[in-house]
Parts: C-alpha cells; structure tokens; sequence
C-alpha cells in the first residue's frame, strides 16, 4: 500500500513539471514580450510624437523667465536648426530670443501658436530663405532682428502678417539688389516705415554695392536689369564717402531682452562708435583696438548701467568722455595701457559701485594722485587692481599706500610749507562748498583794494 501511494506520487510529480516548466518559460516569453512591446510602443509613439518630444528636450535646454508680466524664452546659442514648436512653453511667450543657432530657413507656418509673440530675435543664424507664409499669425509682433544673416532677396509679401511690425532689422545680409527685391524696397521706403531696414546695403551687383535699400530708386532697378544684362559690369565711379566714425548699430550686435545689450567685443574697433541708444543698459567694448576715449563718447548712453573696455590699448581718457553716466554701476578698465587717470574723469559717476583697474601700467607719481583721491570721496566703490608697476621703487605697491606714504614720509627736497601742501595734498584740498566760499569772499572784495594775487581761479562749470 505505501509502495503504491508513492508510485502514484511519483508519477503526478513527474506529469506537473512539464507544465511548471512551461508556465515558468511562457512567463519569461512575457515578460520579455512585455518589455519588446513597451519598448516598441515607445518607438511608436517617439514616431507619432516625435515633434512633442524634440521640443521637450529644447525646452530643457532653452530657458523660460517672466519679468514685469511677459514672458521670455531665451533659446540662445543653443545650435538649433528649426523653430522650437510653440507647445513646447509652459507660457504662451511674448519674447522668443533665438538669435545665434544655426537656423537656415523659415518655412510656412513656422511661427503657428506663436501669436502674443511681440519680439522675435533671429540675428546671427544661417537664414537664407523665408517663405512667404513663415511669419503667418504674428499679428502683434513689432519688433523683428533678422541682420547677420545669410538673406539674398525676401518677398514683401513675408511681411504681411505683422500689421505692428515697428522694427525691423535687415543688415548684414548679402542682399542682392535685382528687380525681384522692388516690393520691399517700396515697403521699405514707405515713409511710416522709418525705422524698418534701416542700414540693410545692396552685396550685388557691383554697380549698387553698399548702397542702402532705403536709397535705392526701386524703378531704375528694375528698368536696369531688364534693359541690360544682369552682371557685375561696373557702372560710373562713384567717389569714396568721407570715412566716418563706425555705427554701433551695423559695427556690434544688439540684444534687446530682457535688457538692451550690445556686444562689440573683438570687433577691430579702433574707436568708440557712433549711435549709442539712450536705453542701453550694457555695453561690452571689450578685445578691440581703442586708444584713445574722447569727449563725448558716451554722451547719449543715459540709461547705461555697465560699461566694459577691457583687453584694449586705451592710453588716453579725456576728462569729458564718461560724461553724462550718472547711472553707471561697473566700469572695467583693466588690461590697458593706462599709467594715470586726469582730473576730472569720473565726476559723473555718482552711482558706480565697481572700478577694475588691474593690468595697467599705473605710474606712481603725482599724477595718479586724483585717483585716489577720488576713491577717498567714494568709498563705496570697489576698486581693483589699483598697483603700481613704475617707478622701480615701488613696483608692486598699493598705489594708495604710495599717496600716503608720499605725505608721511617725504624727503628734504619734498618738505612744503602750509599753503604748498593745500595745493598738492589730497586731504587738504578745500571741499566744492568751501571752494565756492572762498571765491565769493574774493569777489566782495573792491578792486582797488584786491592784493595781486599769484595765481587765477577760473570757476568753470
């Protein structure tokens, strides 16, 4: 009996296995499946959404930022070649910053979803083709930047869409100035239009290069090249304009969210250029070939809070050239070639907040003496890099530390009396109110009776 029980035990086992082996098998045939089919669903649906999940990962990489209610997407410099979809954002955006990717063309529909857009900032891309329904629902956009760019020709009928287009920028591109180009040249001259295309210039042909679009007569344009071959056979001469002071406009690059930047860093300047806005706030001038700082350079930058001209060879800065700067926080100066700053330079910067001076050849003599009486007035201000290279004595010293070692201990031959040192000592120098004391106390005072005095006080204002 108990040897036929475990028989029957024996012969059950042996039936069950298979079964267990083939459940245990077909639940790794599902997993597997399972895996297979999750994966190639994911495929599928990276297929069917492929768009959607592309512009997740731009998403990623550009930046969105809200300030005073817009919203900013900041795709700059990121290597894109298309248009982000408008879906990407979590917030419909009115500033889409684009500028700097390797854009090549903008087909139609490339801006559906984009319709609060009120800035669109494509400079410095590869475009060279627009079709003519690319800009299709950018009814409020008023601000376009195209320059720098590889554009040949654009219909006029691109720009339909934006009835409040207000600036647009078109330079830098090699326009090529045939008949085909007549109907933006007319929208560009339409008087109200002034400040759309502004320095755009003809590349071709050769007998209109580097004349403006705005300047062109759009019918002897079309009567030329229809009347006679299309080449390059030079025209009449044309004498060479006066040379002028570069535009920062043409000259450097502008950025105008969330702030209005130009960058005119290592750009062969020679000089300041001309055409500074009123509402720059930065300016990067840095990595050229400026000398020399005149007189009115900055006349017009009101609103300009930081200002770079380092890595230049700046040797002079005449006393007006800062003038008008009230607002300035960060001025960079270092890495020129400066070994003193005149009296009078920075009077206007009531709000600076950081000098870099490091890497000047600063000379230690009287002459640097105004720098540091000026920090003393200010000592609010951050200074750096305020050493002094010559005279050999003091190479390496604090330039401050040699101004008051220069009064404390000081040679026979640089001893004073009282009323020398209140010409040449910074801490004896009269306060503006008290100086304006003394010079109306002499102006009460009867010619005839005025003592001849040694020296002239010119009161300028």
């Amino acid at each position: 009996m108990h040897m036929t029980s475990s028989l029957l035990f024996a012969s059950l086992l042996l039936l069950l296995l298979p079964s267990i082996d083939m459940k245990r098998s077909g639940k790794g045939r599902g997993l597997k499946g399972a895996r297979h089919k999750l994966t190639g669903s994911r495929v599928r649906s990276n297929g069917r959404h492929s768009r959607s999940g592309a512009h997740r990962l731009l998403s990623g990489n550009c930046s969105e930022s809200a300030e005073s209610g817009d919203v900013f997407v900041d795709c700059q410099e990121r290597g894109l070649t298309s248009v982000p979809n408008a879906q990407t954002w979590s917030r419909a955006p009115k500033h889409l910053l684009l500028a700097s990717n390797r854009i090549k063309v903008l087909r139609e529909g490339t801006f559906f979803g984009y319709e609060r857009l009120t800035t669109l900032d494509l400079q410095q891309n590869q475009i060279s083709s627009i079709e003519d329904g690319a800009f299709q629902g950018l009814e409020n956009l008023k601000t376009l930047l195209l320059q720098h760019n590889r554009l040949e020709t654009l219909n006029e009928e691109a720009l339909i869409p934006m009835p409040n287009l207000r600036y647009l920028r078109l330079h830098h591109n090699p326009w090529n100035c045939l008949c085909s180009m007549d109907g933006l040249i007319i929208t560009l001259q339409v008087p109200s239009n002034r400040n759309l295309g502004n320095h755009a210039r003809c590349a071709a042909p050769v007998r209109l290069k580097d004349r403006k679009l705005k300047q062109i007569d759009p019918e002897l344009l079309c009567k030329a090249s229809t009347g006679f071959p299309q080449d390059d056979t030079p025209g009449p001469l044309v004498p060479v304009p006066f040379r002028s002071k570069p535009d920062i406009t043409t000259s450097c690059h502008t950025y105008h969210f969330p702030q209005i930047r130009i960058d005119c860093s290592k750009r062969g300047l020679t000089e300041v250029p001309t055409g500074i806005a009123e509402d720059v706030v930065r300016i990067d001038l840095s990595n050229n070939l400026i000398r020399h700082l005149k007189a009115k350079d900055f006349q017009a930058a009101r609103s300009l809070r930081f200002l770079n001209l380092s890595h230049n060879n700046i040797e002079h800065i005449d006393t007006g050239s800062l003038s008008g700067l009230l607002h300035l926080h960060e001025l960079d100066l270092s890495h020129n070639s400066l070994h003193f700053i005149k009296y009078g330079v920075l009077e206007d910067l009531y709000f600076l907040s950081e000098l870099k001076l490091g890497e000047n050849p600063w000379v230690c003599d009287y002459s640097i003496h105004y720098m540091v009486y000026w920090l003393r007035l200010h000592p609010r201000v951050r200074q750096s890099g305020l050493i002094c290279r010559s005279p050999p004595e003091h190479t390496g010293e604090r330039v401050e530390a040699y101004v008051k070692s220069y009064y404390i201990v000081c040679p026979k031959d640089r001893q004073s009396s009282r009323a020398d040192r209140e010409q040449t000592d910074p801490a004896l120098w009269p306060s503006p109110m008290e100086a304006q004391g003394e010079l109306e106390e002499e102006e009460l005072e009867p010619s005839h009776l005025r003592v001849p005095q040694k020296y002239t006080i010119f009161r300028l204002s």
